[in-house]
């Protein structure tokens, strides 16, 4: 979920009526305005699931990942966050597919079919590394630049992307905008009410919450969900379809390390030591970017006007109402699809 720096203070259609909606948004027939309205979706019919998942080796990962749409189109890469999986994206990427754009969606590491390639790499999950990952991914589909998207660790994945690789990022969507952080922020104390809302964090921080985050990590994820979109009426279906990426053998130690080295009670990899000082300096997103909020996100996450100063380029921020949570793709995947077309627009 959201860095710790910066805490302080739709009826679910089936899938055909889905994904002409979102068509429509994006041909400019729904209005999606920065404070635009979403139902809730209710509990019931699941949008068809995603083809068969790709794998592709690169860098220390083989990567399991869907694709979409023609070769040839514009790429866009859209990361989930914890705990979730690539299928918050399930009607955002056939709709972004079918207005041209080549739609890839993998899972992080320690998720899904994304496996480590060697027994004796480190199971870390820093955020220079989650970047570094989406890099190489590039590099293994022959992809020299991409619209870079995401939500929770995926919103921070794309903007470090963003951040250190400029001239591989076209533009940029994130949820809860700018959540680059350091260890030496997240050491700082903050008031009670935000540290409450840090519960979990403190317990992977122990031995006993890493124990008991192996043993009901299924449980433990629901409860997270409902609680991060306390008004999105998800059903067992739609749960259990994301957990099922859980299970990867790397799933727990990767989420306890993303955590506790956030805390600067794990070390990171001295590869990512130059990429992790210079993100500790809080560097500007210059490309354009478009960030978004829900107005129900129950999870910890910075107000906007804290991390505006920190987009230099082209922008744009969307508050997306009607009760729409944490997992904003899922719940409001018209919104998003939207906004990943626009900020191609805002590219020139």
């Amino acid at each position: 979920m959201s860095d710790l720096l910066h805490e302080c203070k739709s009826d679910r259609r089936d899938f055909v009526r889905g994904i002409g909606l979102v068509a429509a948004s994006l041909m400019g027939v729904a209005a999606t305005a920065q404070t635009a309205s979403h139902r809730r979706p209710p509990t019931g019919r699941l949008p068809s699931a995603f083809g068969a998942i790709k794998q592709v080796n690169a860098g220390v990962l083989s990567i399991g990942y869907v694709e979409m749409g023609p070769m040839s189109g514009p790429a866009v890469l859209l990361f989930h966050g914890w705990p979730y999986d690539i299928h918050a994206f399930a009607e955002v990427a056939p709709a972004l597919a079918t207005q041209g754009y080549r739609v890839i969606v993998p899972h992080l590491r320690g998720y899904g079919s994304t496996t480590f390639r060697s027994a004796a790499t480190p199971r870390t999950a820093q955020q220079a590394a989650l970047a570094a990952d989406g890099i190489a991914l590039m590099d293994a589909l022959g992809i020299k630049q991409a619209i870079v998207a995401g939500f929770d660790w995926g919103a921070r994945t794309a903007d470090i992307m963003a951040v250190l690789w400029p001239e591989r990022c076209r533009a940029l969507v994130s949820v809860s905008g700018y959540l680059i952080g350091s260890q030496a922020a997240n050491a700082k104390p903050l008031p009670p009410g935000a540290e409450y809302q840090w519960w979990y964090q403190f317990y992977f921080a122990t031995d006993r919450g890493k124990a008991g985050y192996a043993a009901n990590t299924h449980d433990f994820n629901r409860l997270i969900w409902q609680l991060a979109s306390p008004k999105w009426a998800f059903d067992d279906a739609t749960y259990n379809r994301s957990a099922a990426s859980f299970t990867n053998p790397d799933h727990v130690a990767i989420v306890i390390h993303n955590y506790r080295w956030r805390m600067g009670l794990a070390e990171g990899e001295a590869q990512y030591d130059a990429a992790e000082a210079r993100l500790a300096a809080s560097p500007p997103v210059t490309v354009p970017a478009i960030t978004m909020e829900g107005d129900a996100n129950g999870a910890p996450h910075p107000d906007p006007s804290q991390y505006r100063a920190r987009f230099t380029g082209p922008y744009d921020h969307r508050l997306i109402t009607g009760g729409v949570g944490h997992n904003l793709p899922q719940e409001a995947p018209a919104a998003f699809a939207q906004a990943v077309h626009d900020v191609a627009k805002m590219t020139g």
